[in-house]
């Protein structure tokens, strides 16, 4: 890539960044769309680098909010759910997996915005872990349902898990990605190209926290998680 592209790259990961660090997630759900115009090869490779360092981050970071029994839960559903999810695009077209995906979570915000609660349990955790995998295979979305789980915790608690699961999740997708010979030095290196800018991202997202767990966390992880739904429904009807 020219240096001007690696510059475009490097901002959409800073604003992908600043997403995650004050939400909890939209690192990919941000980044991807636009970093795939720019060169295809930077997605997903080395975009799970950023994803790996940005998640370790904030997980220290946030570790006294990190639900690790919660963690646990979910991530033993999503490994399973990556296996659905695979199947899954053996079986079905890339336009009607993301449909699905789309609403179902367009339907998962809209039950919860409606006031309905969701308890956090070993059965909801693995259900939404399930999920998370399927969606994260098969659009590399996988955030939302884990995020409407803690939607009513506390900013460090939501973040703090989330950031827990994302770094299992992200080393999960990166051994799948070798195992089929689509990750290796080339993509850890662009990654590592791109890690300053995720950082950067980061830390500018600090005071972005601060305002959210005022109150309006789970406001903004509805409309992050609507976006994601979003984003699939026009990169597929557009």
């Amino acid at each position: 890539m020219s240096g001007a592209e690696w510059a475009t790259a490097s901002a959409v990961v800073a604003l992908a960044a600043f997403v995650q660090g004050a939400v909890g997630f939209g690192l990919v759900l941000v980044a991807a769309p636009l970093v795939t115009l720019i060169d295809p090869r930077l997605v997903p490779g080395p975009l799970l680098v950023c994803a790996v360092l940005l998640s370790v981050v904030m997980a220290w970071r946030e570790r006294q909010g990190l639900d690790g029994v919660g963690v646990a839960w979910a991530f033993a559903g999503r490994v399973p759910g990556s296996v659905v999810g695979a199947l899954l695009l053996a079986m079905m077209t890339a336009t009607q997996l993301e449909m699905a995906v789309a609403g179902t979570v367009l339907f998962g915000v809209a039950v919860t915005a409606s006031g309905i609660h969701v308890p956090l349990r070993r059965a909801t955790l693995l259900a939404a872990g399930v999920l998370s995998g399927v969606m994260g295979t098969t659009t590399a979305i996988g955030g939302p349902p884990i995020a409407i789980m803690y939607q009513h915790e506390t900013g460090p608690n939501l973040r703090g898990t989330l950031a827990g699961f994302f770094v299992m999740g992200s080393l999960l997708s990166m051994a799948t990605l070798a195992w089929v010979g689509r990750f290796g030095a080339l993509e850890v290196g662009d990654g590592v190209l791109l890690a300053p800018a995720a950082l950067a991202g980061y830390g500018a997202s600090v005071p972005a926290t601060r305002f959210l767990d005022r109150g309006y966390t789970r406001t903004a992880v509805l409309a992050v998680s609507a976006a994601a739904a979003i984003v699939l429904l026009v990169r597929r009807l557009g």
